[in-house]
């Protein structure tokens, strides 16, 4: 399945919760978790003000889908995010059990999807999903560069 309008769309509001973030001094990084075109989760980085390793957007996005719904296993669910997942989120969103992961930009330094290591969809797990990588990437690259160009 390619990218289609609510690719775009469903990244839009990552971006947005990309901005949150921003403006809390966090990474600008943003996910949603999307099912059946109804939004169940928002996440941004939170690791400085939640003083949590582990409150990255992702992570938060599938915290709160899986309150939504009552059960940790997100299957049928897609997961937009403005950055390509960490070895960390990778794994998070594999023992979710999520049908497909949308992402923005690659990441160069810690990407587990593709860049870096390939954390997610390995040949020795028990579940894959489909990824879609790019959609709306220049944005949200140019989202991340702007931040650290104003952090130097």
């Amino acid at each position: 399945m390619g990218t289609d309008r609510n690719d775009e769309l469903w990244m839009e509001e990552a971006l947005r919760m990309a901005a949150r973030a921003e403006a809390a001094g966090e990474v600008p990084i943003g996910a949603v978790v999307v099912q059946d075109g109804h939004i169940l989760g928002r996440g941004w980085n939170q690791v400085i003000t939640a003083c949590d390793p582990c409150a990255h957007a992702e992570i938060m996005a599938l915290r709160e889908a899986s309150k939504a719904l009552g059960n940790y296993r997100l299957t049928g669910c897609e997961l937009y995010v403005t950055l390509e997942p960490c070895a960390m989120c990778a794994g998070a969103l594999t023992h979710a059990r999520l049908k497909r992961l949308v992402y923005g930009a690659r990441d160069a330094k810690a990407g587990a999807v593709e860049s870096v290591m390939q954390v997610l969809n390995h040949p020795a797990l028990n579940h894959t999903m489909e990824v879609h990588e790019g959609v709306l990437a220049g944005r949200c690259q140019e989202m991340l560069q702007a931040f650290f160009r104003q952090r130097r």
